[in-house]
């Protein structure tokens, strides 16, 4: 279609791996000592290795000031963030000169300048370009991303990128006999992922609609707070409840507005927030297990990295041929979904 915004290229980046028994031997049984049940949630996580610029095994970060954090995390994230970039750009062909619009995603660090500036001069993008970061968003930030790329897109003819880079090792918390917190270090991780988007390009996937639910009752559910010590999760176990009251009808919206239904999916990109998400959003679509296949494979191999992971299991699923639904879930509590189509 004449002007429309399709994923060309995808690009990532993995920091060193780390097995989730050998994290769990090596540091969180002690930082959990007393906690009963902190054994049984890393087992039960779904995750059998992830990734980590700062292994606990190696370095307690626990004790951290968010200063420190904060400059750890421009030293990762940098090279992280540029070899992600590079390998979309290659895969679409395209050169740093050729972008019109450099977005970056990211909640789990900040600088002034941003990676946004930073990469785009050590990558050789234009002086005229346009940038924009999407900031605190969660673990949804890449759809609404991919939404506000595609516009510019679309509106400019000129290609954009996308990056979502995300150091969740940085932020591990003091023990406490915290139970969320045991959840959100059992799951997550840290990756950078990067898409292309161009306009009208007769290969990739067409950017085809995007929707949102936000549900501010239950705000509190799911929180990413600024603290001394770096950003600390409130991670409910109710989120799973409200996630089922939604996401029928999220993909309801999205679908009809293409004259598609569930069935005419050839995959399902759900972002893997852990084993008990992605079981709802099989159970309310009326899925069946295999057709979350990738979205399980991520959450084993990479864990949760937060807006990273959604484009991890899209790249997972680059050779199905056909209608994909993205879907990604986060603070607020907020459900996005994109429908990408073939070019």
């Amino acid at each position: 279609m004449t002007g429309s915004a399709v994923l060309t290229g995808a690009g990532a980046a993995l920091p060193t791996t780390i097995e989730q028994d050998a994290v769990w031997d090596g540091f969180f049984a002690a930082h959990y000592t007393g906690v009963r049940a902190a054994r049984r949630i890393f087992a039960s996580a779904g995750v059998r290795r992830r990734h980590a610029v700062a292994n606990p095994v190696d370095e307690d970060l626990s004790g951290w000031g968010t200063g420190a954090r904060m400059q750890r995390y421009v030293e990762e994230a940098l090279p992280l963030g540029k070899q992600a970039v590079a390998g979309a750009l290659d895969a679409a062909g395209l050169a740093p000169g050729d972008v019109g619009l450099f977005a970056v995603a990211t909640c789990t660090g900040y600088a002034t300048p941003g990676l946004d500036i930073r990469l785009a001069s050590d990558l050789g993008m234009p002086p005229g370009l346009q940038r924009l970061l999407v900031g605190h968003m969660g673990c949804y930030a890449a759809i609404p991303g991919l939404a506000a790329v595609g516009d510019f897109v679309t509106a400019r003819s000129r290609p954009a990128v996308l990056l979502c880079c995300e150091l969740t090792s940085l932020h591990v918390q003091p023990a406490q006999a915290d139970l969320e917190q045991v959840v959100a270090h059992a799951l997550f991780s840290d990756a950078a992922a990067a898409v292309v988007l161009e306009p009208g390009a007769g290969r990739g996937r067409r950017l085809a609609g995007v929707v949102a639910r936000t549900d501010p009752s239950t705000a509190d559910h799911m929180t990413w707070d600024v603290t001394d010590l770096g950003f600390r999760m409130g991670l409910s176990p109710r989120v799973p409840d409200v996630l089922s009251r939604h996401v029928g009808d999220v993909v309801d919206e999205l679908l009809t507005g293409a004259g598609l239904r569930a069935e005419d999916v050839a995959g399902w990109a759900v972002h893997p927030g852990g084993p008990r998400i992605l079981d709802v959003v099989r159970d309310e679509l009326g899925l069946a297990e295999a057709q979350l296949a990738a979205s399980r494979r991520v959450l084993a191999e990479h864990g949760n990295c937060s807006s990273a992971t959604v484009l991890l299991v899209l790249e997972e699923m680059a050779d199905v041929d056909g209608p994909v639904v993205a879907m990604a879930f986060g603070p607020g509590l907020t459900l996005y979904a994109a429908l990408l189509l073939p070019a």
